[in-house]
């Protein structure tokens, strides 16, 4: 993975595209975070993220005109709040290619103010039920949704759910649903209570940067609260690997 710093941002490929606005393109670098984008001086009108290892859309700085994101192709499992602060006037986000799972956790992008083109395909959360119809309820002011035009038709029948008795349980559903859980968050109380070494704990926090999904990473901290580093064949208080056990128990 390589570190998104000022020298990369300035030394980057910048274009006028083809809808004659300027772009920056930070394609295939494997950038794990978003930063540092006070270097682009808020040049831009669009900046090109797509086959990055982002994990979560934030670190913005106050970019005013920033119009579009593309993120294609990324890992990104989580939003930020109050992007709407730091880049009010976005308009389109491209997010196909990532792993973002549930409803809920698309909400916090209701908030940016001009937002009229988003794009969730090939994500887990467009197998959901009701996702269409969900969006459009969420947001309003969209025009386009997996690049296909939201209709008039869509507007009324997801104004109708979601005005229903079912609908108002779905939404509270959806909320319930929406992720709290923070990649790797109690990582250092574990470490701390497990007493390990250096060599353990970088295999840990390499095991976690490199989890394809929150499941992934769960498991791996129940792997450590029992004793278990990833990679290792045996546990560290002797017992039988933690998958092993895991297995046994299920028997």
């Amino acid at each position: 993975m390589v570190k998104l710093t000022a020298e990369i941002i300035q030394n980057s490929f910048q274009y006028i595209n083809a809808v004659k606005d300027r772009e920056l393109d930070l394609r295939g670098y494997k950038i794990p975070e978003v930063e540092n984008l006070g270097a682009t001086g808020d040049q831009f009108d669009t900046i090109d993220f797509s086959d990055n290892d982002i994990r979560k859309l934030d670190g913005f700085p106050y970019l005013k005109r920033l119009k579009c994101l593309l993120l294609n192709n990324n890992r990104i499992i989580r939003i930020g709040e109050n992007l709407e602060e730091y880049i009010p006037n976005l308009e389109s986000l491209i997010l196909t290619g990532n792993q973002l799972e549930e409803l809920g956790d698309i909400d916090v992008l209701s908030t940016l103010p001009n937002l009229t083109t988003l794009s969730l395909l090939h994500n887990p959360i467009t197998a959901k039920p009701h996702y269409r119809l969900y969006i459009v309820h969420k947001f309003p002011n969209l025009r386009l949704l997996d690049f296909r035009k939201i209709r008039m038709k869509e507007k009324e029948e997801a104004k109708a759910l979601f005005k229903s008795k079912k609908g108002k349980e779905l939404q509270k559903e959806i909320v319930k649903r929406a992720k709290t859980f923070v990649p790797g968050a109690n990582v250092p109380s574990i470490i701390k209570n497990a007493g390990l070494s250096e060599e353990h704990v970088k295999k840990i926090r390499e095991a976690i940067s490199n989890a394809g999904s929150l499941d992934e990473v769960e498991r791996l901290q129940r792997l450590l609260q029992a004793g278990q580093i990833p990679g290792d064949d045996i546990a560290t208080n002797g017992g039988p690997p933690v998958e092993q056990m895991e297995v046994e128990n299920s028997n």
